[in-house]
């Protein structure tokens, strides 16, 4: 750089000593700018100097320092292995020396999840909300229950067997069977059935609140339960659940009978359709039977006067008109009008018969088509969900006992029929047998 710039001054000079023509001056001048560079060089290679040293201590210093902090990390990595050993140490002897209570804490903690489990699905929340959630910090947490919390826990199970042997009753706010709320003086059973004036409910361990069952035992049960919430004294009737609801819920599902009939379908219609045309016709046969045979008694009575507004009447009108006839034409006449009184009577029998011979090969019929629809549900949805399978079985099952319904009474119904005109056909055999033998003793004397 010493050569450039003395090179640069001499450029710069050259024309002003051209322009001074003065040599000496220009000399003076080249030394002077080089005696003030050499100053300025001087000055920065002092303070070059100077910061190099501080940076070298400044080194020595940070070396120190970071001697001084591992020594530190030292020392304390030893004390903290110190420390731990000591821990390990000190836990192990509070393990060997709380053993027994750590037994009696675990006990404490199964014990307080069973009730808590226990209280969740008691109807005895109903009336005490939010029991179950007093045990949570007992059952769920890790720690050492405290004095209070073990009291809670003893609180808990006294209340829960005292309240189980008790008739209570008190207001509530229940939901209907359309799910909105209303206010209502609820009895409870102990913790087996809660009643209210629709009848009985139904405990929601999820909201701990009591719903109306959607639908009521039917008969006897309800029942007692509405002459129950109105009785006076200290006793009274009432149909209890044991299972807590398991029955009641039961029941709640099992289809009434029109709900039975209509699981059988169409073929389930026309079996019943039968057997109403069935019962018509046997009635009306038993009332139309029941006037011929008072009608019959009543000419046995007046065999002198006979009648033809019955059977045994018109057959002596018979006898009568041909009574100047042999005996054998007269008794080919009375068979003769004994035949003709047979088809009114036996009227109706066979298709009776038919019927009930029909109803149950009916009920055979549903239950093929029921057992069709079922392998079908199998065949497109598996048997994963039985209630896919359940439409089809119920219509075979209900079919068939439509059908065997139907063909037993018919069948009984048929025999009365066929008894009481077959009475009837036997006094118009023997009347008319004991007239052909009257007149063959006059023709004999």
């Amino acid at each position: 750089m010493r050569f450039p710039t003395w090179l640069l001054a001499a450029c710069l000079l050259l024309p002003i000593s051209a322009a001074a023509a003065d040599l000496d001056q220009l000399l003076a001048e080249v030394k002077r700018q080089q005696t003030r560079l050499s100053q300025v060089d001087r000055q920065r290679e002092a303070r070059f100097l100077a910061e190099k040293q501080r940076r070298q201590q400044l080194l020595a210093e940070a070396k120190a320092r970071l001697k001084a902090l591992e020594k530190q990390a030292e020392d304390l990595k030893a004390e903290f292995e110190t420390n731990r050993q000591a821990l390990l140490e000190l836990e192990e002897k509070l393990q060997a020396s709380s053993g027994v209570l750590g037994e009696i804490v675990g006990t404490v903690r199964q014990v307080a999840g069973d009730l808590k489990a226990d209280l969740q699905q008691s109807l005895v929340s109903a009336q005490y909300p939010g029991r179950a959630a007093r045990l949570a910090p007992i059952a769920d947490s890790k720690r050492l229950p405290t004095l209070e919390q073990l009291q809670t826990l003893w609180t808990l199970m006294l209340e829960e067997m005292t309240e189980a042997g008790k008739v209570v009753r008190f207001q509530r706010e229940i939901l209907a069977s359309d799910g909105k709320p209303f206010e209502t003086d609820v009895v409870r059973i102990g913790v087996f059935n809660a009643i209210a004036a629709p009848g009985y409910l139904r405990y929601l361990p999820e909201t701990e609140q009591l719903m109306v069952l959607s639908r009521q035992p039917e008969g006897k049960p309800l029942r007692l339960a509405r002459d129950f919430l109105s009785a006076q004294g200290d006793r009274a009737p009432v149909a209890i659940d044991p299972t807590r609801g398991v029955l009641l819920e039961m029941l709640t599902h099992t289809p009434n009978v029109w709900e039975r009939i209509q699981q059988g379908g169409l073929i389930g219609y026309i079996i019943l359709a039968l057997g109403a045309i069935g019962l018509v016709i046997v009635a009306v046969r038993l009332t139309v039977l029941w006037r011929v045979g008072k009608r019959v008694e009543a000419q046995l009575e007046e065999v002198e006067q006979p009648r033809d507004d019955n059977p045994l009447g018109r057959i002596f009108l018979t006898a009568l008109g041909a009574k100047s006839t042999d005996p054998e034409t007269l008794e080919a006449l009375l068979d003769e009008a004994i035949l003709r009184e047979i088809p009114p009577l036996e009227r109706g029998q066979s298709l009776v018969k038919l019927l009930a011979a029909v109803a149950p090969l009916l009920g055979l019929l549903g239950t093929v088509t029921g057992m069709i629809q079922t392998f079908q549900a199998i065949s497109l949805f598996g048997t994963g969900d039985p209630k896919l399978m359940a439409g089809g079985i119920s219509q075979a099952l209900v079919t068939t006992m439509l059908g065997l319904a139907v063909a037993i009474p018919l069948l009984f119904l048929h025999a009365l029929l066929a008894s009481r005109s077959r009475t009837i056909i036997l006094i118009l055999e023997e009347q008319s047998a004991g007239l052909v033998s009257q007149i063959l003793e006059k023709h004999r004397g």
